[in-house]
């Protein structure tokens, strides 16, 4: 019987392995979504930048959910956050520019991400296809044992 306990110990610890996986598969899908959510304010701003004219009237979010209306004094002076705390203006095609520079380089961690998700999806599969084998050795041990010997 020692052998069977000892079964389902490894099974046990399979099926805490495919629970780990499982957690970090839905962290890193959590991760894309949120990239992609990055990637449609992107696209806001840029259609915006492309279409707004120095003079046109916009609704500036101050926080807390309140707007205040605002003219636009210059479209060529366009303030662009660089990452890590850095901003700097640009001219409109500048801007755009900086804006599609950051799309390209969260579609680049998207790809690595998504990459990420099937190497854990082909560990799962495999722990998963171990487990299957595990439970019908023991199922044969069991059988094996309830057989009468002859």
């Amino acid at each position: 019987m020692s052998l069977g306990g000892g079964g389902n110990q490894q099974l046990q610890e399979l099926a805490q392995e495919l629970e780990a996986i499982e957690e970090q598969r839905e962290a890193i899908e959590a991760e894309i979504q949120s990239l992609r959510t990055e990637q449609t304010e992107i696209d806001e701003a840029i259609e915006a930048i492309q279409t707004l004219e120095s003079g046109s009237t916009v609704q500036v979010p101050v926080g807390g959910d309140a707007y205040i209306r605002a003219e636009i004094a210059d479209i060529d002076e366009v303030v662009v956050s660089l990452g890590g705390g850095y901003a700097a203006e640009r001219d409109q095609d500048g801007a755009i520019d900086s804006l599609e520079s950051k799309q390209d380089t969260i579609d680049d961690r998207i790809e690595e991400l998504q990459e990420q998700v099937s190497d854990l999806e082909t560990e799962s599969e495999e722990l998963e296809e171990r487990a299957q084998q595990m439970q019908a050795q023991q199922m044969q041990q069991l059988q094996q044992q309830q057989q009468p010997d002859e």
